[in-house]
């Protein structure tokens, strides 16, 4: 069937048994394809996942080569908030068009992104009725505390690793976030990578990996 956001799929090798999916959302002016590149690694240590990279569901205002969840063009924050809580919808929709199509519930799928996607991540993940497999967030925070605080659902396991040398989204933001579902009872893990940057070193990736095989 065709999706509701162009994606890019990676599935197990023919014959094998689809048995969970990683769905993972790209960052801020990026693509299905830049984030897929996690999956190159993962793919051989879990041979019954599907991947899915969807493409945001706008063009980039900044970058119209790439794609957005919502728009950062303006800073005022009742607007991103209005924004990202559209693209929530459509990623609920991408979700449940997934879980037909592979025939799958919430607690095989882990959700996953980076930056912009983390942030995504976080807010479709905590707000379903039915807790995911896990969620992992690469270098993003909480778009709004106060109205996520009011939409919470579900207690998700919860991954979220940061670079400390991040200047896009200051690592500030991981302790922010973690202090946040705390409170919130969600069970979560957090690593901090020295001199790292905004971007997924191999150290995020592997220990991305190892956290979602022992929730699959």
């Amino acid at each position: 069937m065709s999706f509701c956001l162009d994606s890019i799929i990676i599935k197990p090798e023919k014959e094998i048994e689809i048995k969970n999916a990683v769905i993972l959302l790209h960052g801020y002016g990026g693509d299905g394809k830049d984030i897929s590149m996690l999956s190159l690694n993962w793919k051989r240590h879990m041979p019954n996942t599907v991947f899915i990279c969807p493409n945001g569901h706008e063009a980039c205002s900044i970058n119209p080569s790439g794609y957005q969840w919502f728009d950062l063009t303006k800073e005022d924050p009742e607007y991103i908030l209005q924004q990202s809580i559209k693209a929530e919808n459509k990623i609920n929709q991408f979700i449940r068009e997934i879980r037909k199509e592979f025939n799958l519930t919430n607690n095989q799928i882990c959700l996953s992104g980076f930056s912009q996607g983390c942030m995504m991540s976080l807010n479709v993940g905590l707000t379903a009725e039915e807790n995911f497999s896990c969620i992992v967030g690469f270098s993003g925070k909480i778009i709004d505390k106060d109205n996520l605080k009011d939409r919470i659902k579900n207690s998700t396991k919860t991954l979220l690793i940061h670079g400390d040398m991040d200047q896009v989204v200051p690592s500030t933001h991981l302790l922010e976030a973690k202090d946040f579902l705390i409170r919130n009872n969600v069970e979560v893990q957090t690593l901090l990578i020295k001199n790292c940057d905004h971007h997924i070193p191999i150290e995020a990736s592997s220990t991305a990996l190892n956290y979602i095989l022992k929730k699959f």
